[in-house]
Formats: C-alpha cells, structure tokens, sequence
C-alpha cells in the first residue's frame, strides 16, 4: 500500500515537471523568432543566403512545431500511462531543435571573418544558456538538446585548423559540462519544488477534511445537547406534574384526622416526595443558568446571616453522618447577590457533607485586600488532578457508578460554575486525593459601616385562611387542577376551573375572578401569558395573576420569565405557594 501511494506521488510530479516544461516553452517562442531574424540579417553577407535561409526556416518551423505540440498536450489529462511516449516524444523534437541551432555553426561560421563567427558563438550560448532555465525541468530533454546544440559547436570548431576556433571547442565542451552539472541542480529544485507544492496541497486539504471533521463533530455534539436538553425538559415537565399534584395532595391530606401511625406514614411519604422535589429543582436551576434567564441584583450584604443560616439548615445533615460542621465568624460585607451566593454556598456545603464520610465541614471567609474569599472545607475523598475540571461538568459524579439518588444529579457543581460566571467571581478549587477539599468563591469586599438593609417578608401562616377571593384556575392537567382546587378551598377560596382558554372565557360571564392561576403551557399552542392577557382584556382590569410551570426547557424559562408576571415552577410547594397568594391577594385591597 505504502509502496503503491509513493508511485502514485512520483507520477504526480513527472507530470507537473512535463506541464512545467510545456509552459515554459511558450516565452521562448518569440524571442527565438526574432533571434533567428536578427541572425539572418546580420550573416545576409557572411554567409550563403540559401543555407541561411533554410537554416532559419528550420529553427523557425522547429519552434513553432514545439509550441503546437505543448498546447495541444496541455489541452488533454496527461495520464501516468503517457508518461514514457510523452518524454520520448519531447526528447526527439528537442533533440531536432537543438541540431538546428547547432547547425548555424556549418552555416554562418566564416574563419575568415572573426565577427560573423563570434556572433554565432554568442546567439548558440545564450539559447544554451536560456534553454536551461526552459528544459531543465525534464532533464533528458535539456541533455539531449544541449549536448546537440554545443557538441556542434566543438565538432566544428575542432575541425577548423585555427588554433583559437579550436579552444572555441574546448571552451564549448567545458561550457556544456558546466550547463549539464547547473541543470542537474536546477531539474532537482524544480522536482523538490514540485513535491513540496503537492505535500502542501495535501496538508491543506488534510487540514480543510479535519476542519470540515471538526465542524460536522461540532454540530453533532451541539444537536446531541439540544437533543438532550429537550428529552431533559420534556422529562422534567412530565415528572414534575404529578410530583407537584401529589405535593398538594398529602397538604390537604395532612390537615384531616389521621392516626399516628398514619401521621408516621404520611411524614415519610412527604419526605419522599421533598426529595423527589429537590432533585428537579436542581435540573430547574441548571436550566435557569443555561436559559440565561438569571439577572443578578447586587447589593452590599453581610456575610454572616448568610453563613448562620446555611449551618442551621445544613448542620442537622452533617450531624446524622457523624460528621462537624464550623462556621468562623465574619463582619465582612460582600457585594454580589445574595440569594445567588446562597445558591452557591447551599451547593458546595451539600456537595461536600454528601463526600465527606469522617472529620467535617469548615465554612469560612477572608479578607484578601479588596476581596473576600468565601471558602468551604471538607475532609472527604478529594478530587484526583485530571478530575478536577470534569466535576464541574453537568451530570458528572464522584464514585457513584450505580447512580444513588442520595448523593443527587450531579448537577450542583455545575450549577455552581454557571452561577459564578454569571456573576463574574472567580471560583477556585484545592484538592488532594484522600486528603479533602477547598472551594473558594471570590467576592468584592464593601468597607461601608453596614450593609444595604433588606427587609424580609415575614412568612405567611398557612394555618389562616386567605383573604375571601374567588380564583380562576386555568390547568390542563386533570390530576394537578383536582389537588390545586382541593388546597385552594382549604384555605377558604372559591374557586372556578377551566382547562382551556376558551372554557376559562365562557366563566367571565357569570362570575369576576378576583385572582387568575395559569399553566405556563396550556392546549392548542397557547400559553398562561396569553391566556391571562385575554381574560384582562374580557374583563378590563389587571387583576392579580400567578403563572404556574413545570418547563425547564431554556426557550420556555426565557418566555415565562420575559412576561414579567409572578412566576412559581412546579412542583410547587404549599408553603411557598400559600404565601405567593396572599401576597398578591393584599396588594389587590384596596
């Protein structure tokens, strides 16, 4: 195989060093032309004007045969197959050239008349010497030429009784060897020349077919995410219904009279599906950072209520492991936003108890000049160096091979770079394998005496009723819309329900909603935002409105989240729902 494409080379270039020569011979022709004229008419009285006329028709006719015959090789494919008849051929017709410029020397050579033959020697050099550059290319065609049009020279020259025509032949012979060596060089740099042409033509073409592999692999690995984002969205939305359905379902269930063995039962299976619950709000975070659809609110913050709160959330899960869990104390104020800090910090202190089997977790944060670095220390597994970038790609996991829900999705690291980009710190990490972990998350240090206050809103009491309002649920999903409608009337609410927009119009008709509920994606290609756009316009007021999702596709987050309506993701849970409502139910009193 090696053998067969080093052949196919080597023809390659003996068939650009023919088409190399055959282009040259087209410069030579006119000079040659008028070089025999001038010839002609300077040895008009030197020498026998019917010899030199025939000497000049030759020359001229050889010529003019030779450039004929190149265009009309040029025209067709030269085939390797032509290779040999090509070079014999144009040997032959150069060897008929070069006799017929070496000829002049029987025709124009006069002993006694010094200038006629010192013309003649000086136009047979210089075709010799300008062939060169022209024949070169194909080696024996110059040798054969040359050894003609010179070896004529010598043979005349060493004919001659004249002692100085005799070094002329020496002197010619001397010249050839001279020409055949420069030649030799010459033909050798054309054919280095040309093989350095074809390797770049091949390592360009190399280059285009890897970029045109690079591009084609590109689309594919960009198809494959969107495919995947799709089947993710498409999976998430599906779990998230009946999640969020039966979130509602045991709420009412809970407040019903159960024994206490099924109070046991009904704590476990909410513990299930607040587990279940968690896991999709990691994807809805994920998704949200992907979306783009996450606008930072900076804001000069305190950083330890922030790292109060994440231990008393936190430290009970560090405890049922054995494990500790220290805060060191702070003053610092940081300027970022808070509620995404707290996203970041919940991440790395989740991710660390769950790879932290002995020892404990250390939450801390220096001061660093003009920054602050907020830090989280673990005494788990560590992170090998040529993992330590992978941890932060979406869906990869740490020695979880079987896939344990208990140690999540493995997409809080990700979450967590995403986040830090976006909010443009920088996120480091320290790790030794076996010997634990360091994150460190860099913040714009605020040297002001206190922080922007920010006032919290006091969570609602779900064991009161909400204020007497008649709300409107528009939801498609037959499951969701029954456990929304039961936990709505438990908290004192008339409710009207409707699966479609249309349905939900026909309502307005005989009743006037005091709050709207609306899927984000309802029937026949319509969303909640058109849907509550309509119902205001049927009733001509901007009642209150609250849009329900369960997408996570980013097209979908970026729609929802650009309609500027409030905005819950299922599964939604009571709590959070029950507080949303009253809130807008407030704002609406007058």
């Amino acid at each position: 195989m090696i053998s067969n494409l080093e052949d196919s080379s080597q023809e390659k270039v003996r068939i650009e060093q023919i088409r190399l020569l055959l282009n040259n011979l087209g410069s030579s022709v006119l000079p040659g032309i008028l070089v025999v004229l001038l010839v002609a008419y300077a040895l008009q009285h030197q020498a026998d004007p019917m010899r030199l006329t025939a000497w000049g028709v030759v020359v001229i006719a050889s010529k003019l045969i030779d450039i004929i015959d190149a265009r009309r090789i040029l025209a067709r494919e030269i085939l390797p197959a032509r290779l040999p008849a090509l070079r014999r051929r144009l040997v032959l017709l150069h060897a008929i050239d070069g006799a017929a410029w070496g000829s002049l020397m029987w025709v124009g050579l006069n002993p006694a008349s010094p200038p006629s033959w010192i013309l003649a020697i000086a136009v047979l050099s210089g075709v010799a010497g300008n062939s060169m550059s022209i024949l070169s290319p194909v080696l024996p065609v110059f040798i054969t030429f040359i050894t003609l049009e010179l070896g004529m020279i010598a043979l005349k020259s060493m004919q001659s009784d004249a002692v100085a025509l005799n070094a002329l032949g020496l002197a010619a012979i001397m010249y050839l060897a001279t020409l055949l060596m420069q030649a030799r060089n010459s033909a050798q740099a054309a054919r280095g020349a040309i093989a350095l042409r074809f390797e770049n033509l091949e390592l360009v073409n190399r280059l285009r077919q890897a970029s045109a592999d690079s591009r084609r692999a590109q689309q594919e690995a960009e198809q494959a995410n969107i495919a995947k984002s799709r089947f993710l969205a498409a999976a998430s939305h599906d779990l998230r219904q009946p999640i969020h359905a039966q979130g509602l379902f045991l709420e009412v269930l809970g407040k019903t009279e159960l024994t206490a063995r099924q109070q046991s039962l009904l704590a476990n299976i909410q513990s299930a599906t607040n587990a279940s619950a968690e896991m999709l709000h990691s994807l809805l975070d994920y998704s949200r950072v992907d979306a783009g659809v996450i606008t930072p609110q900076r804001q000069a913050f305190a950083l330890q209520p922030l790292l109060n709160k994440m231990e008393r959330e936190l430290a009970p899960l560090a405890d049922s492991k054995g494990l500790f869990y220290r805060t060191h104390d702070t003053a610092e104020l940081a300027l970022s936003d808070p509620s995404l800090i707290e996203l970041i910090l919940r991440n790395l202190i989740s991710n660390a108890i769950r790879y932290t089997q002995h020892g404990g977790i250390l939450v801390g944060c220096r001061r660093r000049g003009n920054q602050l670095l907020l830090e989280v220390w673990d005494s788990g597994i560590g992170i090998a160096p040529h993992q330590q970038q992978e941890i932060f790609v979406e869906f990869h996991q740490l020695g979880n091979p079987e896939r344990d829900r208990k140690k999540g999705l493995g997409l809080g690291l990700a979450i967590v770079r995403g986040l830090a980009q976006l909010l443009q710190h920088s996120l480091q990490l320290q790790s030794r394998l076996g010997h634990g972990s360091v994150f460190r998350l860099t913040l714009p240090r605020v040297a002001a005496a206190s922080p922007c206050p920010a006032t919290p809103t006091p969570p609602a009491i779900m064991s009161r009723s909400l204020p007497s309002a008649v709300v409107l649920l528009i939801e498609d999903d037959d499951i969701v819309r029954s456990s929304m409608l039961l936990l709505l009337q438990s908290w004192g609410c008339q409710c009207l329900e409707a699966e479609s927009l249309e349905t939900a119009l026909s309502l307005l008709s005989e009743h006037q909603p005091d709050l709207l509920i609306s899927d984000y994606r309802l029937r026949e290609q319509k969303n909640g935002t058109d849907a509550i756009r309509a119902i205001r316009q049927a009733l001509g007021c901007d009642i209150p409105a609250l849009l329900l999702t369960g997408d996570t596709a980013p097209a979908r987050l970026r729609e929802a989240s650009d309609s500027g309506l409030p905005l819950l993701h299922k599964p939604v849970s009571p709590q959070q729902l029950y507080a949303c409502l009253a809130e807008l139910l407030a704002d609406s009193q007058p």
